[in-house]
């Protein structure tokens, strides 16, 4: 049975693996995890954004939150699993010399990797905080954006982890964040394998689950910024399923999507449940 702690430590695994890779490497996989087959299937191009920096760009989002983030000049920018680097310098260019942008993530190697490029690029306002989404190492009301590609969805704990980001907001901030959901069940051959958990299929749950999530949590004027549907190859998905259940499964109705959510911190600043609302 796989435990929360068993989900993030197989994550921590792939991802400190996906570090040491190319790009090329990892858009010959699903999301960047290994052993899925010769597919890109989730990754957007990020290459005409100002700020772009390829040796940040590992190839694992899912969408392209900065270009949906509102983000000014002179905002502070947090980035929830910034892994290389990628999302925080397209987030600087924005933000321009006054601003700040932080980026979180909870694999050594990735924070490594995502220093020793913003020491090279000589950027004094980015910097990258070990840490785990579900527990930020940031100071309540600190942050005016968050963003974050293809994350959200690896985290068993999905509430604990927009409560965290609920929290680091400045009361008025946003966030865009660029996640995977599905429309209908998974069989369960994707829903149990590890690979295809950190391969961000798996760990996806239902879009109005993870719209409820958001606004339980005290977020308003929810909205679905960008939804593209992501299709499995009959190759990919035979690693998982018989050839019956490839033809159910692609007869089920059942989809998989990329979507971009944007949701703001009210100005009040309160939470639902604190007793102040």
């Amino acid at each position: 049975m796989r435990t929360e702690e068993n989900i993030k430590n197989t994550v921590k695994e792939k991802y400190a693996q996906i570090a040491e890779q190319s790009k090329e490497q990892n858009e010959t996989s699903c999301c960047g995890a290994t052993g899925c087959g010769s597919f890109t299937i989730m990754s957007e191009d990020y290459s005409h954004l100002s700020g772009y920096v390829a040796d940040a760009d590992l190839g694992l989002g899912c969408g392209l939150p900065t270009e949906y983030a509102r983000i000014k000049k002179g905002d502070t920018v947090l980035d929830l699993g910034s892994g290389a680097g990628n999302d925080c310098f397209v987030a600087r260019s924005l933000v321009g010399e006054s601003g700040k942008v932080i980026g979180v993530d909870m694999t050594e190697p990735m924070i490594e990797k995502a220093r020793r490029n913003a020491q090279q690029l000589g950027y004094a306002n980015v910097e990258f905080r070990l840490g785990e989404i579900e527990d930020l190492p940031l100071a309540s009301n600190r942050v005016d954006v968050v963003v974050s590609n293809c994350v959200l969805n690896l985290i068993p704990d999905k509430e604990s982890a927009f409560r965290e980001t609920y929290r680091v907001l400045k009361p008025g901030g946003h966030f865009s964040i660029s996640d995977v959901v599905l429309v209908g069940e998974l069989p369960l051959g994707l829903q149990k394998d590890a690979t295809m958990y950190a391969g961000c299929v798996s760990g996806a749950i239902q879009k109005e689950e993870y719209l409820n999530i958001v606004r339980q949590v005290g977020f308003t004027n929810i909205q679905v910024q960008k939804q593209r549907p992501i299709t499995l190859p009959d190759e990919l998905l035979a690693n998982y399923l018989s050839a019956e259940e490839i033809e159910q499964f692609k007869n089920s109705g059942t989809g998989i999507f990329s979507v971009t959510i944007y949701a703001e911190k009210p100005t009040s600043g309160c939470t639902p449940g604190s007793g102040c609302c």
